[in-house]
């Protein structure tokens, strides 16, 4: 399957805590407090057709994340576990080693600005539209195709994938490329 872009997937803290095991790292408050972190940078497989032909996973034998990579990592995604799970998933089908995966994914997570979502948290329901739209003022040249709002089954904000191209710059979701619509009312559940 050919890659034609990727998904820069954040996951939402908040609502990942809500329902986290007790001590999890990413909810234990020495850890800091955490709002968006990335749950995963994934190749897009393209089908002939030129849908979504989902994630290539597992694409080679994958060598452990060392403990440099983990900590140049651990802010922008707070599990070891997660980092070493996502490295043999996905970023063995994108990348040499864990270095270089976790390389490009810092550098996609750093270029992107989040809005305040405490002024979301606040409220009693937004639309997925509202939560893309402010991402995308967010980010000069972005725009609300190019993100992806996904929801827990209760209708709360769960995460939010930003479709890239091949050279990893924002870019419109292909054709199956799922969340909820636009109009969808959620809620973003505040601090944890």
């Amino acid at each position: 399957m050919e890659v034609g872009g990727y998904t820069l997937a954040l996951s939402w803290t908040p609502q990942y805590c809500a329902r986290a095991p007790k001590g999890d790292t990413q909810c234990d408050p020495r850890n800091g407090r955490f709002g968006f972190v990335l749950h995963g940078l994934w190749p897009d497989g393209v089908a002939k057709d030129g849908r979504s032909g989902g994630w290539p996973q597992y694409c080679a034998p994958a060598a452990p994340v060392s403990r440099a990579t983990i900590a140049a990592t651990f802010c922008m995604m707070p599990s070891v576990r997660l980092m070493q799970h996502q490295w043999v998933k996905h970023g063995t089908c994108m990348a040499r080693s864990p270095e270089d995966y976790f390389a490009r994914a810092r550098a996609a997570y750093k270029a992107l600005r989040l809005p305040d979502m405490g002024y979301f948290a606040i409220q009693y329901r937004v639309t997925a539209g509202q939560i893309a739209g402010a991402i995308a003022r967010k980010n000069p040249g972005m725009t609300i195709d190019m993100i992806r709002v996904q929801t827990s089954d209760y209708g709360l904000l769960n995460e939010v994938w930003i479709c890239l191209d091949t050279g990893f710059r924002p870019t419109r979701c292909a054709l199956g490329k799922t969340g909820v619509s636009t109009n969808a009312r959620i809620r973003v559940r505040g601090g944890y």
